[in-house]
């Protein structure tokens, strides 16, 4: 590989991804009863899933600026060229911490050849995101070329995503305290999406089944004919019988082979909790 990718645990790679094409995941810190762990490392996202239901409160902290740099200085020495896809800038400070990082390298070693990108992507369309670069990176595409492909899946990636229990987007700050009180009540499930690397509610639904119905009409809305050869990324908070209910429709509906479906790792799940479903493609060009 003529460049090595580096990213954070919020993209919810599978593993054997992953070590498949040799990405250095730098973990999230997530906090249950005020005990740290790092996200996929000291903790799966099935123990975090059953701690939330049992009414744990959880929290996160964006990677330090230590750890980012005692990752990438490993690489200075060997002149290896590095880019770090980061979580969105709007969800973490972890991108902004890298760039910290970043300009203290290029201060110490001026010609060493570093680049910090915010992905503006979060969970498996930022995984996404990262497999197809890091996948682009192993065949030797030049950096120029990753960065040029990067900032592509920016603006293409499609999050769609829905959440069962509206309580922890408002314990995050993404949903009012009336919205979610009334959104439990009228068993209302909000459909959200990513733009510009925040979330934003585009539609609601009454009941489980219309909002994953309605989200996979969004993808015939949201994507083109290249659809059905495309990795379909699919997430969910502890749900994998809905996960493959959804995949299945998605094949019937649009022809697509090729999925990646993961549990919503622990940095997005301890925001977006139990029964999560999200299904991330890349939109129309």
């Amino acid at each position: 590989m003529n460049v090595k990718i580096i990213t954070d645990s919020a993209c919810d790679l599978p593993q054997n991804i992953i070590e498949q094409y040799n990405i250095d995941v730098l973990p999230i810190v997530v906090f249950m009863n005020d005990k740290e762990y790092k996200d996929s490392v000291d903790i799966q996202p099935k123990e975090l899933m059953t701690y939330m239901r049992e009414g744990g409160m959880t929290k996160t902290a964006q990677v330090t600026y230590e750890n980012i740099d005692k990752m990438l200085r490993q690489y200075v020495s060997d002149g290896i060229p590095c880019i770090y896809i980061a979580f969105s800038s709007e969800l973490s400070g972890t991108y902004q911490t890298a760039k910290l990082v970043e300009q203290d390298i290029k201060d110490e070693f001026p010609d060493y050849d570093l680049t910090v990108i915010d992905s503006k992507s979060a969970s498996l369309g930022f995984g996404l995101m990262v497999y197809l670069i890091a996948e682009l990176a192993e065949k030797g595409a030049s950096k120029d070329e990753l960065i040029e492909k990067i900032n592509y899946y920016k603006q293409h990636i499609e999050h769609i995503f829905t959440v069962e229990n509206l309580e922890y987007l408002y314990r995050g700050g993404r949903v009012s305290k009336t919205a979610a009180v009334v959104g439990s009540v009228l068993n209302i499930k909000p459909i959200l999406h990513v733009d510009d690397g925040k979330l934003i509610p585009i539609e609601r639904a009454r009941g489980r089944k219309k909002s994953l119905s309605r989200m996979i009409d969004i993808i015939g809305e949201r994507s083109d004919s290249s659809i059905s050869d495309q990795v379909i990324g699919i997430s969910h908070g502890d749900d994998l019988k809905a996960a493959l209910w959804v995949k299945e429709k998605i094949e019937a509906t649009y022809g697509a082979k090729e999925f990646i479906i993961r549990d919503v790792g622990c940095a997005i799940g301890a925001h977006s909790g139990p029964g999560t479903l999200a299904i991330f493609f890349i939109g129309k060009a």
